[in-house]
């Protein structure tokens, strides 16, 4: 077979030649550290590594709202799709249920969400699509009149198999909210305190909150620590190298340095993002992280960096 290689430039989409190929992998001269992949003629149907991504509509009603994507797993339609949520009238939390579809997806078949407990679901079924190109994001809508436990699965009409099923219980929502309830009375005591301290209080805050960097001189930013750097690391994937190299400002020969430490991937990942940390010494925080990771790396992990925030 011959393979070409579709390479996406900052000028524009490029069809490079290979130099070689075997069972599991395309050789190419390697020009920049731009996305890039094999392409084949064929006439096969085109499936997909799908994923389905819920969220729930926070409001005072009773009754059970939620939106239920069907995507690409891929990081830009999974942000696409958290973008499209952050911009909507509504407020929404993601639930968190396994995402990833057990069968693959295929490209022009249709497929409908179904309940175990009655719900009104809109609409009744979808052709998937890769829509990792178009504006708007399909999506099912599921109401329920009244709070209670309820199953979804996503079935392929042609074959009528389940590819997807996750089980909702009241837990999954309202411990959410149980937490950011949490979350607002720590900032109320907060202040309170924060208040009624005395000069010599201070003191001893200041004490506390020696090596952060105070930067409008009443939040205090502190470096990551260790822990968080792992947490972070369990979660990147393949492209650790590409996000040191192109985000965090790092050299080929310092990964080169890191790789020749005989240990597991996590902790070479680990290893970089302590090399950034070391060198940007009191900017090492969560916010310079952030602000460095936002536009190349999963959503999960903006989550996470979010909660560190």
């Amino acid at each position: 077979m011959t393979f070409k290689v579709l390479h996406i430039k900052s000028t524009g989409p490029a069809i490079e030649p290979s130099v070689d190929h075997s069972m599991t992998h395309v050789k190419w001269h390697v020009s920049s550290l731009s996305p890039v992949g094999p392409v084949i003629q064929t006439q096969e149907p085109v499936h997909y590594n799908g994923a389905v991504i819920l969220y729930k509509v926070v409001n005072n009603h009773p009754s059970l709202s939620f939106r239920v994507y069907v995507a690409t797993n891929n990081d830009s339609f999974i942000k696409d799709i958290s973008n499209a949520v952050k911009h909507s009238d509504k407020k929404f939390i993601k639930i968190d249920k396994p995402p990833v579809c057990k069968k693959q997806l295929q490209d022009g078949k249709r497929y409908r969400l179904i309940s175990e407990s009655e719900a009104e679901i809109t609409p009744e079924e979808i052709e998937f699509v890769d829509g990792s190109l178009l504006k708007l994001k399909s999506y099912f809508e599921v109401y329920l009149e009244q709070p209670m436990e309820f199953t979804l699965s996503l079935i392929e009409l042609e074959s009528e198999e389940i590819v997807w099923k996750a089980k909702l219980r009241e837990c999954d929502w309202i411990l959410h909210d149980q937490n950011k309830n949490e979350r607002k009375r720590n900032t109320i005591s907060n202040r309170r305190r924060k208040s009624s301290n005395s000069l010599s209080d201070e003191e001893f805050y200041n004490k506390r909150l020696k090596g952060r960097d105070i930067s409008d001189g009443t939040k205090a930013k502190t470096t990551l620590t260790d822990q968080q750097l792992m947490t972070l690391a369990k979660k990147m994937g393949k492209d650790w190298k590409e996000i040191g190299i192109e985000c965090l400002k790092l050299e080929m020969k310092d990964i080169q340095q890191i790789q020749a430490k005989e240990e597991e991937v996590n902790v070479h990942k680990f290893l970089m993002l302590e090399k950034w940390r070391k060198g940007e010494k009191s900017n090492g925080t969560a916010q310079n992280l952030y602000d460095s990771l936002k536009d190349h790396v999963s959503y999960e992990i903006i989550q996470i960096l979010e909660g560190f925030l």
